[in-house]
């Protein structure tokens, strides 16, 4: 089932800034992967919001999951992102819409960067 997803402001900069820290550290082209990464996670997400590797996380907010991006890195055409270090934080609303929080370094304190 194709869902529509919504990607929140605070994920959206999340974003901005992996791909540019990207960018910086490593170069266009592997900013570019990691970017593609994230798009691909969007689309496996939005063909099953509970696929394989989604971990319910009620410890952090009720209805929330997580999702790493290691988890779509086969998923990728081409050239991949070999250590890929975030994991996406989403919900899936009453409406069916799946709704991510935040896009976040998989060593980051979850509880502290989720929205009430």
């Amino acid at each position: 089932m194709v869902r529509q997803l919504l990607v929140t402001d605070p994920a959206k900069n999340d974003i901005r800034e992996i791909v540019r820290w990207s960018l910086k550290e490593f170069g266009a082209a592997a900013a570019l992967r990691y970017s593609d990464l994230i798009e691909q996670v969007f689309r496996d997400l939005r063909d099953d919001a509970k696929l394989p590797g989604s971990k319910e996380r009620i410890e952090l907010l009720p209805g929330v999951r997580t999702y790493h991006l290691r988890c779509s890195r086969d998923h990728v055409g081409g050239k991949r992102v070999m250590e890929p270090r975030h994991l996406v934080a989403y919900r899936i609303r009453e409406d069916g819409v799946i709704e991510v929080a935040r896009v976040l370094h998989d060593s980051r304190d979850l509880v502290l960067h989720l929205p009430a």
